[in-house]
């Protein structure tokens, strides 16, 4: 029995996906859409007739101008027509063209297996995906780099294991964000210089259909698949059965899921950093943090990006059963499988790099916080610092060593038991064998004292390999984000 309203039940025969709705851009759910998808199909069929058509096979330039002329007027609803009679999409989507291009349908598709169309085009659409990916990538690149340039020489509290340590600079906290996106960029590129097509290559991958078209002329074949792979620029995987390798999409998955992971750390980061106060990410002026609680501020598109990113990490298992699991030339049971990773993981992806470049791009920086935290600390830093000057005023390295760890130990309970400022400094000037008064040890407390080299650090990384990453940079199309 239904509990709604006869009016509503047609609300249930449709399922709005979130990736593609509310989270994703428009560019990349353009890129994978069943319209862009049959296009794609279309250019494939004309560059394997155009190169038909150039080794001599039966194929007239009339027929390729008629299919040119018919490309983009791609009817989905027509093609699902045919579908549902012919239980095959490829099969439909070629009936639906030919009923376009009557003169060409006799030599669509001619001589191809299914997988001419469906893993040419998903390697060709995802190639297309990658460089949007990459596009967004350097977007955030560029982000970080300019707030590590402005931050380069903050000093801030350093963390290990969420327990203070040596201080290093805000800057270079960024570059730590910004090198693991180095690396992510560096194998993105990799990705797309070397993933192939599947190319022309037949029913099980042998070519048979081609050869026989050509009346055993290898030469002929080899010519024929090397002009297709010019037409759609890259070049085919030199072996495969009736698919290519699943290891293909793979390797894309890999990329993906750095690219998660690197924004998932960053995300954790800064809900860190925002629940010490020191760091935010952008809060908008009407912006509502609770619904109960109208005094919050929750990071909840850090929170976003840590929850895609989970998404995305927690595909690549399945997607490796499927490589795992191919049979011989090929099996079907990866169809409806790779239909739901290749896109969702694209998809979350460039949804999480549109959020992280929006994060990066506003993030709101409170030094007072930042100064009081590091300043509640830094006597405990300080003390190599300090035992070395009291060396110097006569007294006894081993001594004064034994006597910070007695105060330091005094001044920890007083912080934590008790709910004190740091007294340590205090506690060291009543103490007649540090030979300094507090005011002294305080003068000795300069922040930027015990950040080492982080500031030059940055620097360098940002004027070399920064610069380096960013030479080709072209921004992406503006994406809008939804919180």
């Amino acid at each position: 029995m239904s509990f709604l309203p006869s009016s509503d039940l047609a609300e249930l025969e449709h399922f709005e996906h979130p990736l593609s709705s509310r989270y994703a851009s428009k560019a990349m759910v353009r890129l994978l859409s069943p319209l862009y998808r049959m296009r794609v199909w279309r250019r494939l069929w004309i560059a394997l007739a155009e190169s038909e058509h150039e080794l001599g096979l039966p194929v007239t330039e009339e027929q390729i101008r008629e299919m040119k002329a018919t490309r983009e007027d791609v009817d989905l609803a027509v093609i699902a027509k045919h579908e549902s009679a012919l239980r095959h999409d490829v099969m439909a989507a070629i009936h639906a063209w030919g009923e376009q291009a009557p003169a060409a349908r006799p030599i669509i598709h001619l001589g191809a297996t299914s997988c001419f169309v469906t893993d040419n085009g998903d390697l060709l659409i995802s190639q297309e995906a990658l460089q949007l990916i990459r596009r967004r990538l350097q977007d955030v690149i560029a982000a970080l780099s300019a707030f590590a340039g402005q931050w380069v020489d903050q000093p801030t509290l350093g963390f290990t294991h969420f327990q203070p340590a040596q201080p290093t600079t805000v800057g270079k906290r960024a570059c730590l964000w910004l090198q693991d996106l180095l690396l992510d960029l560096e194998d993105l590129d990799h990705l797309i210089r070397t993933t192939p097509v599947r190319g022309i290559k037949g029913t099980t991958g042998t070519q048979a259909s081609f050869l026989e078209l050509f009346e055993g002329d290898d030469s002929k074949v080899e010519a024929l698949e090397a002009r297709f792979c010019e037409k759609v620029g890259f070049p085919a995987i030199p072996i495969s059965g009736q698919t290519a390798t699943r290891k293909l999409e793979d390797r894309i998955g890999q990329v993906l899921c750095g690219l998660a992971a690197s924004a998932s750390k960053f995300a954790c980061d800064l809900r860190l950093l925002q629940h010490l106060k020191e760091v935010e990410e952008p809060f908008e002026k009407a912006q509502i943090g609770s619904s109960a609680m109208p005094y919050k501020r929750n990071p909840m598109r850090s929170e976003r990006i840590n929850s895609l990113a989970r998404f995305v990490i927690g595909l690549m298992p399945s997607s490796y059963q499927t490589s795992a699991t191919q049979w011989m030339e090929r099996t079907l049971d990866d169809s409806a499988h790779r239909r739901l990773t290749i896109s969702q993981g694209l998809l979350a992806v460039d949804a999480i790099l549109v959020l992280y470049k929006n994060v990066a791009s506003g993030l709101v920086v409170y030094p007072k916080m930042i100064e009081a935290r590091l300043n509640q600390e830094l006597p405990f830093m300080a003390a190599e610092v300090l035992l070395m000057e009291a060396v110097k005023r006569g007294g006894d390295r081993q001594d004064l060593h034994e006597r910070f760890r007695v105060a330091a130990l005094e001044a920890g309970k007083a912080i934590k038991e008790e709910g004190q400022p740091n007294p340590l400094l205090k506690i060291l000037a009543a103490d007649p064998s540090w030979r300094m008064t507090e005011s002294e040890l305080a003068a000795m407390l300069d922040a930027s004292r015990f950040t080492g080299r982080a500031g030059a650090q940055v620097k360098a990384f940002l004027g070399k390999e920064i610069a380096a990453a960013l030479q080709d940079h072209t921004a992406a199309e503006i994406a809008e984000v939804r919180v």
